[in-house]
Parts: C-alpha cells; sequence; structure tokens
C-alpha cells in the first residue's frame, strides 16, 4: 500500500514556503528545463482571445502566469496568479516587476478551494504542477470551472508517468532515486519535498480519471495531452456557453 500524504493546508503551506527560494533553480535543474517548454506549450494549446481576464492558480512563484500576461499584453487582458503560499507569492511580484510586466499581472494570496471571485470571469483557467497539492481535487476542478466564463477553456498542467516499459522504467528510476536526492541538495527543507513530489505524482489520478472528474465539474470536450513522453500531462476542457450544452 502506499504511504498516506499528508495535504494538509498547513504543512502544504509551510512546505512550499520553506522551498520558495530555491524553487525555481531546483524546477530547472530536475527537469532540464523542459519545465519552460511544457509552460510555453500550454499558452500555445489554450491562448488567450479576448479581453477577459486570464487566472493561473496555484501560480507558485509565478512563472505560467507571467507566460499569459506577455501573450495577453497585445489584448489588453490582465492576468491574475493565485497561491496561498505567500512566500510564493511574494516572489512571484519580484519576478514581474523585474520582467516588467508588474501593471500586467497581479498576485494575489488565496486558496484554490475557496476563489475570491465571481462566476463566470475568467476567460481561461489554468494550474501548473499545483492541482495535485490541493487537498480536495474535485473541489479545486470545481472552483476552476466555476470562476471560468462561459466559452472559456480551463487547462491542467499537471506531471504523470510515462508508461512505456523502456521510458517509464528509466524515468521512474530517475524520479524515485535521483530526483529527491537532488531536489533536497538544492532546495534544503525540513518537509522532505523532494520525496514528497515523486510520492504525490504516483499517488495522483491517472489521466482518464483526470478527465472523467473535469468532466464532472460541467467541462465539455475534455482533453489529454501527453508531453515528453508522458512525464506531463496537459488536461484542457471547455465551459458550455450555454447551459443546456452542460453534460447531466
Amino acid at each position: 500500500m502506499p504511504e498516506h500524504l499528508d495535504k494538509s493546508a498547513q504543512r502544504i503551506r509551510s512546505m512550499f514556503g520553506q522551498i520558495a527560494p530555491r524553487y525555481d533553480l531546483a524546477n530547472h535543474v530536475l527537469s532540464l528545463n523542459t519545465d519552460r517548454y511544457w509552460r510555453w506549450r500550454t499558452v500555445r494549446r489554450v491562448p488567450p482571445r479576448d479581453r477577459r481576464p486570464v487566472l493561473d492558480v496555484c501560480t507558485g512563484t509565478g512563472d505560467l502566469a507571467l507566460a499569459y500576461a506577455r501573450a495577453a499584453r497585445r489584448l489588453g487582458a490582465e492576468v491574475v496568479g493565485t497561491d496561498f503560499c505567500p512566500e510564493m507569492i511574494a516572489l512571484a511580484r519580484q519576478k514581474a516587476h523585474r520582467a516588467g510586466l508588474a501593471g500586467q499581472v497581479r498576485f494575489l494570496v488565496a486558496d484554490t478551494l475557496a476563489l475570491p471571485f465571481e462566476s463566470d470571469r475568467f476567460q481561461v483557467v489554468t494550474v501548473a504542477f499545483g492541482i495535485r497539492n490541493v487537498a480536495d481535487l474535485q473541489r479545486g476542478l470545481a472552483e476552476m470551472t466555476r470562476v471560468c466564463g462561459p466559452g472559456g477553456q480551463v487547462a491542467v498542467l499537471e506531471f504523470s508517468l510515462p508508461r512505456g516499459r523502456l521510458w517509464g522504467g528509466l524515468y521512474r528510476w530517475y524520479f524515485k532515486h535521483v530526483l529527491p536526492r537532488l531536489g533536497q541538495l538544492i532546495a534544503r527543507n525540513r518537509f522532505d519535498a523532494y520525496h514528497y513530489l515523486p510520492a504525490s505524482v504516483e499517488q495522483f489520478t491517472p489521466p482518464e480519471e483526470m478527465c472523467r472528474r473535469m468532466e464532472q465539474t460541467g467541462l465539455i470536450h475534455v482533453q489529454a495531452v501527453p508531453l515528453t513522453g508522458g512525464v506531463a500531462t496537459l488536461y484542457v476542457g471547455s465551459k458550455p456557453q450555454d447551459r443546456k450544452d452542460t453534460p447531466r
């Protein structure tokens, strides 16, 4: 039986607060910079199309929100990034200022399980590598769908496990034996964050079930797009224009 993972808000907030200063470096090193490509693919696949705002939840240090801010600038669309870890939000604001995007993107401390926005507000709602850390996955997806506007899209970028025997076996070995040690070396912390990472991915909802869960929130045309041989998966669903289009 897999070990039970503690995803309580207090533990997750404290863990990410402690690794925040070295979070970006660890991401880029451990993924060999592939994380940048995955975010680029997300913006290309689910681009902003009008002046309505874009929301990125569990934004961390803001990389995906900043990528959307660059893409939405020509449209005049605001981007909002939220995370319940204040240390992460502080770093995201610094990055926006350095990138000259402070007027284009806002970062707020907020919980994905209770987003402080009215329904049907955003043209695109995204999350990158954060939804598996949310204590109640279905409630988090439902909140993302709630604040997405009719005709808008919800995009979830998340780690997954490759299924091929050779590639899958190689990757699982790296993920279980190399990544945790290297991650702890880069971003030392008392929460064993980089042992939590492979365990949380291993226990995360498989792609077929994830698509069903997104459909259960009312999204339609849900697709799972594997990236880099299945190391990550991009899930995309659309919110119906009319209530009659909502699946029952």
